[in-house]
């Protein structure tokens, strides 16, 4: 037999196959979500795929795992790395026998970002969006940005886009230090 392992957890077994690669057991949804909170994404490695929403759902049809991904965007360049790191940590964990698909609707939504994944983003310079993602954001309507360095409110948008699309880039007028700023979408 030959046991794939939780990376949490080196003692424990994931799952369990046979000689030829087959499933003796399936795991359940929950291992398997522990395991995809340890996806990093692409361009913010400090956060996870689960942290950022991009899993909407996870579902054993018969012997087949079914992963319903949501894109940030229907343009992000990042999709193909991430649905490959999906794939490789699931084949990796000796899940062969899946399927991805995408769910567009309803679209993503930096609503659907976990509060942990907000404090990994403010841990790590980031600023995370302010609100949830409402008509008065279409409005243009200013967010209270507060600075993941110092904490300050007295924060200014620099330019509308960061180090890349979703991001907007902003300045402390405290402790003058630049930041992204997840922008709520």
């Amino acid at each position: 037999m030959i046991q794939s392992y939780d990376s949490a957890n080196k003692n424990q077994p994931l799952i369990a196959t046979d000689r030829a690669g087959q499933l003796l057991e399936q795991p359940a949804i929950d291992r398997i979500w522990a395991l995809l909170d340890e996806v990093p994404d692409p361009e913010v490695p400090v956060v996870s795929v689960v942290d950022l929403g991009i899993v909407r759902d996870l579902s054993w049809e018969g012997e087949q795992l079914v992963v319903t991904l949501t894109p940030t965007y229907s343009g992000c360049p990042a999709t193909e790395f991430i649905e490959d790191a999906i794939r490789d940590a699931l084949h990796g964990a000796g899940i062969g026998n899946l399927r991805l698909q995408q769910r567009l609707a309803p679209a993503w939504t930096t609503d659907w970002i976990t509060e942990a994944g907000r404090e990994k983003l403010r841990q790590y310079g980031i600023a995370p969006p302010v609100g949830s993602a409402s008509k008065r954001t279409l409005l243009g309507e200013e967010p209270d940005v507060a600075c993941p360095q110092c904490g300050s409110h007295d924060t200014v948008q620099v330019s509308e886009f960061g180090s890349t699309a979703c991001k907007a880039l902003y300045r402390c007028n405290s402790c003058l230090e630049p930041f992204d700023y997840f922008k709520c979408i």
